[in-house]
């Protein structure tokens, strides 16, 4: 039997690079904005959701929207009139990882369709289907889990499951003073240096002065990423095979350049299996493609998918 071939998802900040996104190979885009979703790239407000969704959809792509924030009490008061807002958008689901979503969405925007994505704790197939027993069509698979447990877990569900493929990753979030949390948190040494033309912010570890975390700052906080980088291409007739349903780019961080390159190369990939899954047989090209704009000082590895780490 033939695998289905999965969605090729990235989050957008942007109408415009939206579009991009969209021609250059994805299938689906993360949309939204930072006011109640976590590490969007760029606001896509709630007055232009409407737009949004509807060039997602005229270019033949899928539109969701980005409800991942952990809310405070305070913070609740405009999360119903949002997720109307996104519902008469017709948005093609919405993704959250705080219940307080869900109790919102059942009274308010009852129509829907809920992703399930709780970072780093969607590690295993109980818990998924908790969420699947309360509305959710998808759960997010935490980045944590190794080539068998992503497949054992697919199996398990009755619903759709998400990995992310490629790009960095977060490791440490707070709404607190998060830099002065970490290092206790870590109970070593770290520095912060700003290094590269757009004064980007890095910790250091005393300990690992060659790694360099890239620190992200939003309305949410701020947010230690990976050093390094997932790139899953070469991984993708496994994860076919393993009947996951959609492919995660993560844009955060990257030029449009670099991010519009590795969609191109997914995009080969998928439709050199797609065409063909018996003949298949992985293109160096694809690749070189991408390292030709890697950042030097960040590695692409295959994460946790074969018991290796990325940070």
């Amino acid at each position: 039997m033939t695998s289905t071939i999965p969605e090729l998802l990235i989050s957008a900040g942007s109408i415009e690079q939206l579009e991009r996104y969209i021609g250059a190979g994805a299938t689906a885009v993360l949309i939204g904005e930072s006011k109640f979703g976590m590490r969007q790239p760029g606001d896509i407000r709630a007055e232009q959701l409407g737009e949004a969704v509807a060039v997602a959809h005229r270019l033949g792509a899928k539109a969701y929207v980005n409800v991942n924030k952990l809310f405070r009490n305070d913070e609740l008061t405009g999360l119903p009139e949002y997720l109307r807002i996104v519902s008469e958008s017709q948005a093609d689901a919405i993704v959250f990882g705080d219940p307080a979503v869900l109790m919102n969405v059942r009274r308010h925007a009852p129509d829907l369709q809920l992703h399930w994505n709780a970072e780093m704790t969607g590690t295993n197939s109980a818990a998924a289907a908790f969420w699947g027993r309360r509305g959710a069509v998808r759960a997010v698979a935490a980045r944590e889990l190794n080539e068998a447990e992503i497949a054992d877990f697919r199996s398990q569900i009755q619903m759709e499951m998400q990995v992310q493929v490629h790009g960095m990753t977060n490791i440490y979030h707070s709404h607190r003073n998060l830099l002065e949390s970490y290092i206790q948190h870590i109970g070593r040494d770290a520095t912060l240096i700003r290094k590269g033309a757009d004064k980007g912010l890095f910790l250091v570890e005393t300990e690992r002065p060659d790694e360099k975390f890239p620190v992200y700052e939003d309305d949410n906080g701020t947010h230690v990423m990976s050093p390094d980088d997932i790139c899953l291409l070469e991984a993708l007739p496994e994860l076919i095979e393993a009947n996951v349903d959609s492919l995660y780019i993560e844009s955060l961080l990257k030029s449009d350049e670099y991010n519009e390159t590795t969609l191109r190369s997914y995009r080969a990939a998928l439709d050199a299996w797609q065409n063909d899954p018996g003949a298949y047989r992985f293109k160096d090209e694809w690749l070189n493609a991408i390292r030709k704009l890697q950042n030097p000082d960040r590695e692409l590895g295959f994460g946790f998918l074969y018991k290796e780490q990325v940070y």
